[in-house]
């Protein structure tokens, strides 16, 4: 009898072992991926039963926590939803999170193991656990201003401080009312994200950060960048002639006459210039110029982006097309603004970021962001050399809308128009000096005739209201 006994003994203790051992497994390795299970709804509701931190513009909440008597004791508020949804995000019980909120969702609840000390501090003193602050880089006028400049149209507005790659404004229209998703009422919560994920228009799509175009002549700007590291000078003279692109059939007519220089090339923004500029310098030359500028790699952490592109081996005509900013190249609205803040600041591009600081909830400082480097897009000396031109596309060229007075800007406008059916993007990226700030308008949709849109009627004018907000 004894041998058996022992057998189901064996059998029991090695059934408890593997039990243990799963139990430790699924503590250690599987906690993150059964928490963040949607049906896992106790995590969900402890989530909603902290009391959040602020994201903060100056001292200013844009997202806060407030009391509420129904069974998740906190409600997430969104004082002026609309106007910031593209940095925020929402705060879901059904569909989770996003933007900010999703990014820095540890320091916010209190979760982080920056806040450890501070858990310990509520677990002695039997103080609720409240979680930490997070402060934005955004200014509340110049956000204002480029939402309300850009209005009902379809596109963004992204605008830098060129000197330390701060974001003050990130705007995307159309955008949401995070409210509607972060409200209690989850019937209602669903039906809003029923209409948000059908409306046509892609309101919750954030085009400042997460969407690429083609970015038109706005791109001449990395040619004249790899143009004057080949030894161009801006009162070289090129030919701005109609350009037959090599072994093809297709020709970039011009308005500029058969010669220009290269900086009244850029002020009257000549296409069959560029075209040939670009095949002469060659696909390998722009793409590391472009590169040099960021494209190729996600410029932002704090929220989710995707990286600009400069096609991979392309011949001749298609070079042509590309250095026009067509063919395959596209970029975000926050890569081109990048390009006029690196021209603006001596050549040096700096990392973009969105998040200043974290601070708990007793206003201890928990991380500060401290500007980086990104590259270096050019050289002094080349930089200075753009900037002329670039103010030269506003002085007497194609941005002349988004002259201010007492105030130099320099500018570059765009228009996209790849495939002769949709609506034509129309672009202008542009920096100025006082205040010290780089801009980047995109309008997706102008809500006019097709031969009506250009950049610099319609973005120009929106980069203008941003720069005079921040004066």
């Amino acid at each position: 009898m004894n041998r058996p006994i022992r057998r189901v003994a064996l059998v029991a203790m090695l059934m408890t072992m593997a039990l243990l051992i799963n139990v430790c497994v699924s503590y250690l390795a599987r906690q993150d991926s059964l928490n963040a299970n949607p049906q896992n709804r106790r995590v969900t509701d402890a989530a909603f039963a902290q009391d959040r931190g602020a994201i903060l513009v100056g001292n200013t909440a844009i997202a806060e926590t407030v009391a509420s008597k129904d069974q998740y004791k906190f409600q997430r508020r969104y004082p002026q939803g609309e106007l910031y949804a593209s940095v925020t995000g929402f705060f879901s019980y059904n569909y989770g999170s996003s933007e900010l909120e999703r990014s820095y969702t540890s320091q916010l609840s209190g979760s982080d193991d920056s806040q450890f000390v501070n858990r310990l501090i509520d677990l002695a003193t039997g103080a609720k656990p409240r979680g930490a602050s997070v402060q934005t880089t955004l200014n509340a006028k110049a956000q204002k201003a480029a939402s309300d400049a850009l209005g009902s149209l379809k596109g963004a507005v992204v605008a830098l401080d060129p000197s330390t790659g701060a974001i003050l404004a990130l705007v995307t229209s159309p955008t949401f009312d995070p409210n509607d998703l972060a409200t209690h009422k989850l019937s209602d919560a669903t039906a809003a994200w029923k209409d948000l994920n059908g409306d046509k228009a892609k309101p919750m799509s954030n085009r400042a950060v997460r969407e690429i175009f083609p970015p038109g002549s706005t791109f001449k700007l990395v040619v004249s960048a790899a143009a004057l590291d080949a030894g161009y000078e801006p009162d070289s003279v090129l030919n701005t002639s109609s350009y037959k692109l090599p072994g093809t059939n297709t020709t970039i007519s011009t308005t500029c006459g058969d010669s220009q220089t290269l900086k009244r090339a850029l002020e009257l923004s000549c296409n069959s210039a560029f075209a040939r500029l670009g095949v002469k310098l060659g696909s390998d030359a722009l793409r590391e110029q472009a590169e040099k500028f960021g494209f190729g790699v996600k410029p932002l952490s704090d929220i989710p982006s995707v990286a600009s592109k400069f096609p991979d081996e392309i011949d001749e005509p298609q070079t042509g097309l590309a250095a026009i900013g067509g063919f395959e190249v596209a970029a975000t609205p926050l890569q081109m603004a990048m390009v006029a803040a690196g021209i603006r600041n001596d050549g040096i591009v700096m990392q973009p970021y969105l998040v200043d600081s974290v601070r708990s909830a007793d206003l201890q400082l928990l991380s500060q962001t401290r500007p980086s480097q990104l590259s270096l897009a050019t050289s002094s000396a080349n930089a200075a050399k753009l900037r002329q031109m670039m103010v030269g596309v506003v002085e007497s060229g194609t941005g002349w809308r988004a002259k201010i007075s007492g105030v130099t800007v320099g500018g570059k406008t765009g228009t996209a128009n790849s495939d002769n059916v949709r609506t034509p993007y129309a672009w202008f990226t542009a920096w100025a000096d006082d205040p010290d700030v780089a801009v980047c308008v995109f309008v997706q949709d102008a809500e006019m005739e097709a031969t009506d849109v250009a950049g610099g009627r319609v973005a120009a004018p929106i980069a203008k209201a941003v720069i005079e907000a921040l004066r």
